[in-house]
C-alpha cells in the first residue's frame, strides 16, 4: 500500500463512528483501544488515535501535541491495566506494504500474556 490519503471507509474509521462494534478496553478524547478479533496471544489489544492518521510517520508529522501525548500515555495505561507490564509485552505498529499494514489507520498492537517468539527470524 503506497502512501495515500486517509480512507474514511477503513474498518477502524467505521469502529470510531460506531458503525462496527468493538470490545472496548479504553477510550478518552483522543484514543480508542479494543481487543483484536483474531488475537495472536492471550493479550492482544489494538490502540488507535481518533484522528485520521494513516501511519505513525503521518501521526508524528501531523497530530497535535495533545494527541501525541494522549496516545503515548494511553498505550502505557492500557498495558498496565491488561497486566502485561511485569512480565513484558510487545508493541507493534505495521506500516504500509513492506510493514504488512492491513488497515490504513494508525494502530499499535499491545501483545503479551505469554513468552513471545522472536520478532523476526534470524538469517
Amino acid at each position: 500500500m503506497a502512501v495515500s490519503a486517509y480512507d474514511p471507509q477503513n474498518i477502524f474509521a467505521k469502529i470510531l463512528r460506531g458503525e462496527i462494534p468493538c470490545n472496548k478496553v479504553f477510550e478518552d478524547d483522543h484514543v480508542l483501544a479494543f481487543h483484536d478479533i483474531a488475537p495472536q496471544a492471550p493479550t492482544h489489544i489494538l490502540v488507535i488515535p481518533k484522528g485520521a492518521y494513516t501511519s505513525y510517520d503521518d501521526f508524528a508529522a501531523n497530530a497535535s501535541d495533545a494527541e501525541i501525548i494522549a496516545y503515548t500515555r494511553a498505550i502505557g495505561k492500557i498495558a498496565a491495566a491488561a497486566g502485561v507490564v511485569e512480565d513484558g509485552y510487545r508493541l507493534i505498529a505495521n506500516t504500509r506494504d513492506h510493514g504488512r499494514q492491513d488497515v490504513p489507520h494508525l494502530h499499535v498492537h499491545i501483545i503479551g500474556g505469554k513468552k513471545l517468539g522472536l520478532m523476526l527470524p534470524k538469517d
